[in-house]
């Protein structure tokens, strides 16, 4: 994840920038959902049944708090379909771990709000642009009208912040505008961006992805967003995710309009360092199977079968995502901002080249932007 408001925030001010010591997990803890998205990687559907039980994953939960993992972003398949998934929370709560909802809203009632949102330190409810793109993408017609209500619902309860995902594809960049307007309407708090990730699903829908024009014009727009909101006194996040090079274009901006401060984001931005998959990020699907994040062509264990500690200790491929700056080959090898982006999703890389190291084929910098330290 790329906090650009944070970021902005932080720098100005000179203050601590919000982080997380620690690794992430986004666990797909029920391959069950009531949607079909077009873009869901996890295939999912309500006839699946549960693998992992309550006492599996509580199991595996101490042994990652053991390994390090501060984070656990609760996603699917719908992840309000499982019924001990309230006492999963609670559990990560009482040993430390902070918890993140990712849904689609359709199960938020009147009657569970509250206990949703008193449970999770976030939720993010996804909304894929207007009410006919929406439905269409989520295949159920309706269903911008209920999710809508749900965010509205849960932020009226006011317990934790409520906010919205976002995913650019073909069908929906041209709602990313309305995103921002509908979040502004409704003071919605926060407003993810996800970049498509040419994985399970969204592999077999590669040509749903947006060009790289499209692509920087889209990002230019939602930096633009960032600093308006900052310099407006506008209190709506902004997070972008699976593309990193997104931070060289916002470190760009920030040099012209603080050149004074543009040292520090710098240094900020190497801290941060970049693509974080089997290094600060694992997933963990529906089967207990972890990887370097969800999109990830390969496993490195199994929780069933391995302690968890022992699968993210490392191993040859995890050792070599946790190189920093990564060696890869094509346009990466000689780019100079390699050390920031730490050369983006390994995923599209051996979606489109069948090779983990080879350069993110959606990176979108010209040229120049590779070649000249900024």
């Amino acid at each position: 994840m790329f906090r650009l408001s944070n970021l902005i925030a932080s720098v100005i001010e000179d203050k601590p920038e919000r982080s997380l010591e620690g690794s992430i997990a986004i666990w797909n803890f029920t391959n069950r959902c009531n949607l079909s998205c077009l873009h869901c990687y996890s295939k999912s559907g309500l006839d699946a049944v549960d693998t992992l039980t309550t006492e599996d994953i509580k199991k595996t939960i101490l042994q990652m708090k053991e390994a390090g993992v501060k984070f656990i972003i609760f996603s699917g398949g719908e992840p309000l379909t499982r019924k001990d998934i309230f006492e999963i929370a609670e559990f990560c709560k009482q040993n430390g771990i902070i918890t993140y909802l990712s849904s689609n809203g359709l199960y938020f009632t009147k009657g569970n709000v509250k206990k949703i949102t008193e449970t999770f330190n976030y939720v993010g409810v996804s909304i894929d642009g207007d009410e006919k793109t929406h439905d269409y993408f989520r295949g159920l017609p309706g269903a911008f009208k209920e999710t809508l209500k749900a965010v509205k619902l849960a932020n009226e309860v006011g317990n934790s912040k409520v906010g919205i995902r976002f995913t650019m594809t073909q069908d929906t960049i041209g709602s990313l505008e309305f995103i921002f307007d509908l979040a502004e309407k409704e003071s919605i708090p926060k407003i993810y961006i996800s970049h498509l990730v040419y994985s399970g699903r969204g592999l077999d829908n590669l040509k749903m992805d947006i060009t790289k024009e499209q692509r920087r014009h889209a990002v230019e727009f939602i930096i633009d967003k960032a600093f308006e909101y900052y310099e407006s006194g506008r209190d709506i996040e902004i997070v972008t995710g699976n593309m990193e090079m997104d931070a060289i274009l916002l470190l760009k901006r920030f040099a012209q309009k603080y050149p004074e401060k543009k040292e520090m984001m710098k240094e900020r931005l190497l801290k941060w360092g970049g693509n974080s998959a089997g290094r600060k990020l694992l997933n963990i699907n529906s089967e207990g199977d972890v990887r370097p994040d969800p999109f990830f062509p390969f496993t490195v264990g199994n929780i069933l079968k391995e302690d968890f500690r022992t699968i993210w200790k490392g191993g040859e491929l995890l050792d070599r995502l946790r190189e920093h700056p990564r060696k890869l080959g094509g346009i990466c090898s000689a780019c100079e901002q390699i050390s920031i982006c730490n050369g983006g999703s390994r995923a599209r890389a051996y979606a489109i080249y069948g090779d983990l190291w080879a350069e993110d084929p959606s990176c979108y910098l010209n040229k120049e932007e590779r070649e000249n330290k900024l």
